[in-house]
């Protein structure tokens, strides 16, 4: 449809009355007098808290209900600082550390008389919905608040603080709590909002580090977060290579210093020039007593008699802003909690993420198992804390112990060993070289031999493939690219002798692909074909790495986080750039017929509206979207976002939209349009990524090992691994469209997206 024609149709935008507003958006309003909800954030700050906060507020009014926001964490339930809250009020902050609403700790809130005043103030604002986000002690203390209601209540009316009539009306008092902690100390959730961005800062910090002890051939005690739990300490040395990790989970018995200066000094006879220890607050030894980074330090220059180095990084892990892993679960949970506050009158609640999904379970359950762990850690149980903490915590550890090692424990080839080659497939994924070097120490710790080839599927036809060490991939951690180098071609079947030619005189024994779409097509070839050529006939498996998360049962590919949060960094500088205009930006962002990276930046960014080839552009849906922004400023706004898919459209392009937009907005803004490329593939790989890659190159080990092991992929979904067999490749996938037939978020995540962001009112 022509520009010109579409112009005849957008008429009266502004005269949309409010009516046709809510009708639009799908918001009910309730005949009778609304409910009323509060949302606070307390305890330390974490970054996420907003995102969590906007969408409690957004699907608080979205559900027809009126919502407040208590400033002051707990301590503002004391002191009255309850303040009615607007879809307007809560715009821009989903970028932002920290939390707007603040929060503090407060005594007064721990005594009965604090607890008697909070019912008072929320009774006289109507308010008996309450979702409360923080850590173990801000939700014990809202559970308490629950199971005290009714007796403050009594109290108030007999002293004539409340009448009757206001008490009978408030009954209870429902609760939702959310996990707000850094330390994802929580049981109950996988993650807790804020410890992804946290674990970029901790992550960060030691990759810069890396470089000025190298250097200098220096140790240094890194010291983090993480008083009853050993999440961010174990995650990060994972993530950055770190030689030695200490954590409250695992008390060190005697002679530890001994054991860990001569792990370390192996290390540098390997050849390493840096030697990184972390060391979590509160990591104690078998007899209760503290590790300090000091102690570390002290025993680091004792033993091995050169300069090491302290750094505590502090409240630089609770700063800045959050990850879109961190801004994508705040909403979603705050989202849940919303909805439950609503609908379970009288129910105290806790809402974690658990395989990927909200869990709701009782806000008691949750409280005690975490305090459990907590007990076990007091009294030095490491089996009991372990098994707590989960079977994913124990693995990581296990892993790691590996991989920091100097050199490989068999030190000779067995008659069990095997011949595995490594290769990439498709283009290039930012922790490709993690998984890389994760294989390539397992296997070598277990007696097999492995080899790189160099330049994917191409390579292995010409021949290009090398023996690889243990220290060949040292370094590897933080790299983003892929040094063994990868190509998109897929193996096609004039290929297939010269392919087989090179497996047979390398005498491989088994393949580990680690890449995309063009990789698992090879590797299918490669099966199909292993009739004909012999070399093919071997274990085979396939490490989904693709920024474009389209391969089929896996949630996540490697990189697509990375790339995910160089969209979200990039989308956050696009919108500071418009704070003195009236503007609208039209972002195109990667993933060719998957909408996983637009639909999800969208998300984490704010965006209005975002086109995804899934569901497709149409010049109605245009329409419908002028109108909204169109209303949205002449209401006040100043900043639209818009986020489209690569592949979302071949007519409706991300030029045509611009033009569109610009041409009809009758000069209420202007349009930009951004298209953000390669450095989506490019950077640094982010800790997900790293750790991710480690634990899925863990489970192609194990399958390569096994006998019988033929052709397959690893799948992940809800915190599982699965191995597929590759002939279920193409029935798993719409191959014309290179994507899964699968794809767990595109529902739920796409009407999570639309509740969060309107066009009609002030959004973001």
């Amino acid at each position: 449809m022509a520009i010109s024609n579409i112009r005849s149709q957008i008429l009266g935008i502004s005269e949309l009355s409010e009516a046709t507003v809510r009708r639009r958006h799908c918001v009910s309003l309730p005949e009778t007098q609304a409910m009323r909800i509060a949302v606070l954030t307390s305890g330390g700050d974490s970054p996420g808290m907003n995102a969590a906060v906007r969408a409690v507020v957004r699907t608080g009014l979205g559900l027809g209900a009126e919502v407040f926001g208590v400033y002051e964490g707990l301590q503002g339930l004391v002191n009255d600082i309850i303040k009615p809250m607007t879809w307007e009020a809560v715009g821009g902050i989903l970028q932002k550390g920290g939390t707007v609403l603040g929060t503090a700790r407060s005594k007064e809130f721990r005594t009965p008389e604090g607890r008697r005043k909070a019912v008072l103030h929320l009774v006289q604002h109507g308010i008996d919905r309450l979702v409360v986000v923080g850590g173990d002690g801000s939700l014990t203390g809202a559970l308490i608040l629950h199971q005290e209601w009714q007796a403050h209540l009594k109290s108030l009316v007999s002293d004539g603080l409340l009448t009757q009539e206001s008490a009978e009306a408030h009954p209870q008092v429902t609760i939702v709590g959310l996990p707000g902690s850094i330390d994802n100390d929580q049981v109950g959730s996988d993650a807790t909002i804020g410890s992804d961005t946290a674990l970029h800062r901790v992550v960060e910090a030691i990759d810069c580090i890396f470089s000025t002890a190298a250097s200098h051939q220096r140790s240094f005690v890194i010291e983090v977060m993480g008083r009853n739990c050993g999440y961010l300490a174990v995650a990060s040395a994972l993530a950055s290579g770190a030689e030695w990790v200490l954590i409250p989970e695992c008390p060190l018995s005697p002679g530890w210093q001994q054991r860990m200066t001569k792990a370390l000094a192996r290390g540098r006879a390997a050849g390493r020039r840096a030697s990184i220890v972390v060391v979590a607050e509160g990591a104690r030894d078998s007899d209760g007593k503290p590790v300090t980074a000091a102690l570390v330090r002290q025993t680091l220059e004792d033993e091995l008699g050169e300069d090491a180095r302290v750094t505590i990084l502090g409240h630089v892990q609770r700063g800045g802003s959050p990850s879109a892993f961190d801004r994508i679960l705040g909403t979603h949970l705050g989202s849940v909690a919303a909805e439950a506050a609503l609908q379970r009158s009288g129910e105290t609640n806790f809402v974690g993420l658990v395989g990927g999904r909200a869990k709701i379970e009782p806000l008691a359950s949750a409280i005690e198992r975490t305090q459990a762990v907590s007990g076990g850690i007091a009294l030095g149980n490491e089996v009991a804390t372990m098994k707590m903490r989960g079977g994913s915590f124990h693995k990581i550890f296990q892993v790691m112990e590996t991989l920091v090692k100097a050199s490989p424990k068999v030190s000779a080839v067995g008659e069990h060993s095997k011949r595995i080659a490594v290769i990439h497939g498709g283009s290039p994924a930012p922790g490709m070289n993690m998984a890389v070097r994760a294989a390539v120490r397992l296997l070598m710790e277990r007696g097999h031999e492995v080899f790189g080839v160099k330049g994917g599927f191409r390579g292995l036809k010409q021949g290009e493939i090398e023996q690889l060490g243990w220290m060949s991939v040292s370094g590897w951690s933080s790299l983003g690219g892929a040094e063994l180098g990868c190509h998109r071609d897929a193996l096609q079947s004039r290929d297939l002798y010269q392919a087989a030619r090179c497996l047979e005189e390398n005498k491989i024994d088994g393949l580990l692909m680690i890449g995309g779409w063009r990789g698992y097509e090879s590797v299918h070839t490669m099966m199909e074909s292993a009739q004909d050529f012999p070399a093919f006939d071997i274990p085979m498996i396939c490490l989904p790495a693709s920024i474009d998360n389209n391969l089929p049962g896996s949630e996540f590919s490697i990189g697509a986080d990375t790339a995910l949060n160089s969209i979200v960094e990039a989308v956050d500088k696009i919108k500071r750039s418009a704070v003195a205009a009236r503007r609208v930006f039209i972002v195109q962002v990667m993933g060719y017929q998957c909408g996983y990276l637009a639909l999800m930046g969208g998300l984490a960014t704010g965006a209005e509206r975002v086109y995804l080839h899934e569901f497709g552009i149409t010049a109605q849906k245009l329409l419908d979207d002028l109108h909204g922004l169109a209303e949205g400023f002449d209401r006040g706004k100043h900043l639209g976002l818009v986020i489209r898919n690569e592949k979302a459209n071949h007519f409706y392009t991300t030029d045509f939209i611009s033009d569109l937009f610009e041409e009809e907005s009758r000069g209420r803004f202007d349009v930009r349009k951004s298209i953000l490329g390669h450095l989506q593939q490019g950077g640094t790989p982010t800790p997900f990524d790293r750790i991710q890659a480690v634990r899925m190159a863990a489970q192609c080990v194990d399958y390569l090992e096994e006998e019988g092991a033929e052709a397959a992929f690893l799948g992940f979904e809800q915190n599982e691994y699965r191995i597929y067999p590759m002939d279920q490749f193409h029935r798993m996938s719409e191959r014309e469209h290179l994507r899964p037939k699968k794809q767990w978020w595109l529902e739920a995540y796409r009407q999570l997206t639309l509740k969060m962001s309107s066009p009609t009112v002030l959004g973001g």
